[in-house]
């Protein structure tokens, strides 16, 4: 390869390709981009029609731009479908509505922010899996079909945990953007991090909630683009690899280059590369008494930029209340977090939390007030956002069907020891390859180890069984089980034998 094959390739690292901090031509296709969505009637600027501000913020934005490579088209493809999504499903309304307990119920299953923020000013969120079991899921359920009043295209469960990426987007983005202590604190915080937590979670557990985890995720990158930074898997189990296929498949490809999967051995140390230690719950090594279902304990800086109306307390310590919040300014410049939804007697809640201790205003806190793009120190960008290196190796069809009726949904698989364990092997795992498994499950490619010591050893492996692909991973395979594990017959007649020439020998 010679130096003319090679070329750059612009960073799209926090804070690269965000507010303030373009190339040339990343500014270009944002000014694109805002014009065809106000061609289109999707963006309307500031003035238009007495507006204070405009219908979108840049960085909101930038978010569509960045999912999409800065390519405006397709970004506006994405933008309008997420327009149109959020308006056939009363979404705004739907935040502002939402019944306080429901809310809080499904704060409980899904990533939590645990109150801090990552060494770059992120936030970061906590999300223990396990929780998401077979009896939560089915209570979970159960109540929002039980509850649900309002007609959506979309599944009620889905909606409630759209109310939480509501939240992280109106209320955590904007608040951690308010605070001044970090790095360029003229660029939005648009992003999380999240600790992710699979321990003490089976093989059925997961696959049980593989349509459930898929189906939020999808929606969630469709809608919700690049909200996800970095993203530390905890506590992997040694079959991990052999879901990995499928679960990389939630997710487009940049937030996938973001995981980081990481062994009890490094966790430590990783998460202290990008997360002050008195930032990291015990449990993963740090410092912080954070336990998943908590509410935030607010970092000292945050508590110290609110003026405290109605706080909520926790183990002595002010913090938010449950439900949602968002963020309004008041005619004289005071920036006010209003505690909104719905209380249990039925009546719309609306409760001022607390107040901005700083100047910081609505526009500058979603930066609105960036006029100019400056240059980054290249040395920012020297720790790594790409988390490939500890993800296991790619493989084309990863099969959960086998022996996942075999394992207890409440059975945790012991986590493996190493990341390199988790990147070599792949299960089944067998000690003496001449054994026969207890379940002889088919003659499928990948079960064709099984008979590699047996007279059906290279047999039937082209086209048998019949695979039908329903995409993302999922087969269904059919074959006919009166041919499993048998070889073909020689069932030709023996050729005569010729009377042999005896005349020789006497």
């Amino acid at each position: 390869m010679t130096s003319m094959d090679l070329k750059r390739i612009e960073s799209f690292q926090y804070p690269a390709a965000h507010l303030g901090h373009l190339t040339e031509g990343q500014q270009a296709a944002l000014d694109a981009f805002r014009q065809l969505c106000q061609d289109e009637g999707y963006y309307k600027p500031a003035g238009l029609d007495g507006r204070a501000g405009p219908s979108h913020d840049d960085e909101t934005l930038l978010r569509y731009l960045r999912a999409r490579k800065f390519t405006p088209k397709d970004a506006f493809k994405q933008f309008k479908d997420t327009e149109d999504w959020r308006e056939e499903n009363h979404l705004v309304e739907l935040y502002d509505t939402i019944d306080i307990g429901e809310y809080e119920e499904t704060r409980r299953l899904y990533p939590q922010w645990t109150g801090r923020r990552d060494r770059r000013g992120i936030p970061v969120y906590v999300f223990e899996v396990s929780h998401l079991n077979h009896k939560n899921i089915q209570a979970y359920e159960q109540s929002t079909a039980k509850n649900n009043t309002v007609s959506h295209k979309v599944p009620a469960k889905m909606l409630r945990l759209f109310a939480l990426y509501e939240n992280l987007t109106r209320f955590v983005m904007p608040l951690c953007s308010a605070i001044t202590d970090r790095h360029h604190p003229e660029t939005p915080i648009s992003q999380s991090n999240n600790i992710v937590d699979i321990s003490k979670v089976g093989l059925k557990q997961f696959w049980n909630l593989k349509n459930h985890m898929q189906d939020a995720s999808t929606l969630a990158t469709a809608h919700y683009p690049e909200t996800l930074d970095r993203i530390f898997i905890i506590g992997a189990p040694a079959f991990f690899p052999t879901v990995w296929g499928w679960v990389k498949r939630w997710f487009d490809p940049i937030t996938v280059s973001k995981i980081f999967i990481l062994s009890s051995s490094d966790m430590k140390t990783t998460l202290e590369q990008y997360i002050d230690p008195a930032n990291i719950p015990k449990k993963y090594g740090g410092q912080l008494d954070f336990e998943f279902g908590m509410m935030p304990i607010l970092e000292p800086e945050i508590e110290k930029a609110l003026n405290w109306e109605a706080a909520a307390t926790q183990n002595g310590l002010r913090t938010i209340p449950t439900g949602p919040i968002k963020w309004e300014e008041t005619a004289d410049g005071t920036v006010m977090a209003v505690a909104v939804g719905t209380e249990q007697d039925g009546k719309p809640r609306r409760k001022v939390v607390a107040s901005l201790t700083t100047s910081v205003s609505i526009k500058a806190m979603h930066g609105s007030l960036v006029t100019a793009n400056t240059p980054i120190d290249e040395a920012e960008l020297a720790l790594t956002t790409v988390g490939t290196a500890t993800q296991p190796p790619d493989t084309d069809d990863a099969d959960l069907y086998a022996g996942a009726d075999r394992i207890d949904d409440e059975s945790p698989t012991p986590p493996s020891s190493e990341s390199t364990q988790a990147a070599q092997t792949t299960l089944p795992i067998r000690e003496n390859q001449t054994q026969t498994p207890d379940l002889r499950t088919g003659a499928s490619t990948p079960r064709n180890e099984q008979q590699e010591s047996s007279r059906t050893a290279g047999q039937l492996a082209e086209g048998t069984p019949a695979v039908t692909d329903h995409g993302h991973g999922d087969k269904i395979t059919t074959m006919e089980p009166s041919t499993v594990g048998q070889a073909p017959k020689d069932v030709s007649v023996p050729p005569v034998e010729e009377p042999k020439d005896t005349s020789s020998l006497s």
